[in-house]
């Protein structure tokens, strides 16, 4: 009797030591697979729709997470010269719903344009200006963004991080091009904000696993994330880079909203400010309390004939204004807020008298149709269905840890600047395409256009980079005639680079 419950005793520690080594994960959603016709630039293209997960597993080949993608596969093409993309939004902590439901898809939403989007019912409409006529598209969220998810052994710790996200998409992409026999096509990487970020770490990633890619596409970029900053009190005692890459966006706003540069085009009147930024104001911020009166006063003058703000407020600002006070102060005596990710964007404010906007027009102007329809599209159109709840963002408590800025071993703030470069040096066919919206604060397009142009790369690799610019905000496609001209830009690019392979 003793030894049967003995047995017993030992039978039940087994059973609560296999679970807590092995955790339950329920069987993943089966994927949908559809099918339909896009009409891009007057062909018509039959693709295959499929919406499913990929499974990463640990060095032990226990199961750690899921990952959920969208991919438009077209039909009867040729592999081996057919390209795949791979897209992502940023956050860290976004789910790639925005690339997937604004870019270059198939379908998109029809966006208002600088205003924001009317309530339900929202409407989707074909993408005539989809990327399916050059590349293969696979549109992937990131751990716990989205449908994906950390499961079974796995940790949010071994994911939430510079590095460690890196190594999650890096294994995505190896699965998925084994899975679907795509090892020997060309390869092209996609990432917007935060995503550009994660580009630099990927591409050299997947290069150094042997995964060589032909380009990247970064949208919106932050790289250097110590050149950045937010221009506010933390750069007091020197670190006045941020005003200076922030200054030209300014002006761009200055300009949208008729309060500076008025009689000017865009690129010729932010060509001024640029030189501006790069050479007397930065000069000038450098010398501190070295600057003369005579030169305090004309960089005063100067300020407000590009950003529009008063004098005295410049002045009092000591030559300094942090974004999110000029995104407060520039239509201050209309009470109006404009927008973070989008300039061209504006609201009415509550807090006129705050530092700080409580809210960004850009963002809720187009959050409601954009989560909206893309879960309509997925579940009914593309027939994915989960018990799972679709997660748009996820930060802080949802993504089970603190986001790990450290890079490399390298204490934050991160610059993965340096993967970039190496990534080009040591595959010196690789092409980079930089596109930036004129009117995004989120991430500038002049800091971006430093940080790309002092890589320290040769001169004969620095031509492998291509820059585009757009009169639109963060999302550059959420501006139907950007959208073009970023489309246009990019068919000719993936034309040149796969010409040149």
């Amino acid at each position: 009797m003793k030894s049967r419950i003995l047995a017993a005793c030992l039978g039940a520690v087994l059973l609560v030591g296999a679970a807590s080594a092995a955790p339950y994960v329920p069987p993943a959603p089966a994927d949908s697979v559809t099918h339909a016709v896009a009409h891009v630039n007057g062909q018509a293209i039959p693709y295959t729709a499929r919406a499913g997960m990929i499974t990463l597993r640990n060095d032990k080949d226990q199961l750690t997470g899921r990952m959920f993608y969208t991919a438009f596969i077209k039909d009867g093409a040729d592999p081996r010269t057919r390209p795949v993309t791979f897209f992502y939004n940023g956050g860290p902590g976004s789910s790639t719903i925005w690339l997937r439901m604004g870019s270059f898809a198939p379908m998109r939403v029809e966006t208002a344009n600088y205003k924001s989007i009317p309530g339900p019912p929202f409407h989707l409409i074909e993408n005539n200006y989809s990327l399916i006529d050059k590349s293969d598209l696979v549109f992937v969220d990131a751990p716990n963004t989205g449908w994906s998810r950390v499961l079974g052994v796995g940790d949010p710790k071994d994911f939430m991080g510079v590095d460690q996200d890196g190594r999650a998409f890096t294994q995505f992409i190896q699965r998925y091009i084994t899975q679907f026999g795509r090892w020997n096509s060309p390869k092209f990487l996609f990432g917007e904000s935060y995503g550009t970020t994660r580009d630099c770490v990927l591409v050299n990633m997947l290069q150094e696993a042997g995964v060589q890619m032909n380009g990247v596409v970064l949208l919106s970029s932050i790289l250097n994330f110590g050149l950045g900053g937010l221009g506010g009190g933390e750069q007091i005692g020197g670190g006045d880079w941020a005003y200076v890459g922030y200054l030209p966006t300014e002006a761009a706003a200055a300009w949208y909203h008729h309060k500076a540069g008025q009689g000017q085009s865009l690129p010729s009147f932010l060509r001024t400010v640029e030189a501006f930024a790069g050479t007397t104001y930065l000069r000038d911020l450098a010398a501190g309390a070295d600057l003369s009166t005579s030169e305090f006063n004309a960089d005063v003058a100067r300020l407000h004939q590009y950003i529009g703000l008063p004098e005295d407020y410049i002045r009092n600002s000591n030559l300094r204004i942090p974004y999110f006070r000029f995104l407060q102060g520039l239509l201050r005596d209309e009470d109006t807020l404009v927008g973070r990710y989008d300039a061209r964007y504006t609201t009415w404010d509550l807090a006129t008298n705050q530092d700080y906007p409580q809210w960004d027009p850009s963002d809720v102007g187009i959050s409601g149709a954009f989560v909206g329809l893309g879960l309509n599209y997925m579940t009914q159109t593309l027939g994915y269905h989960t018990n799972l709840q679709y997660r748009p963002t996820a930060y802080g408590p949802v993504l089970g840890a603190r986001w790990d800025m450290h890079h490399d071993g390298d204490d934050p703030p991160a610059n993965v600047t340096p993967d970039l470069a190496r990534a080009m040096t040591t595959n010196p066919h690789l092409k980079v395409f930089s596109g930036n919206g004129y009117f995004d604060f989120a991430t500038p397009y002049f800091a971006t256009e430093y940080t790309l142009e002092h890589m320290g790369i040769a001169p004969a690799l620095q031509k492998n980079l291509t820059f585009g610019f757009y009169p639109s905000g963060h999302m550059v496609y959420l501006n139907p005639d950007a959208l073009v001209s970023f489309k246009r830009d990019l068919a000719n690019w993936y034309d040149r680079t796969l010409a040149s392979q």
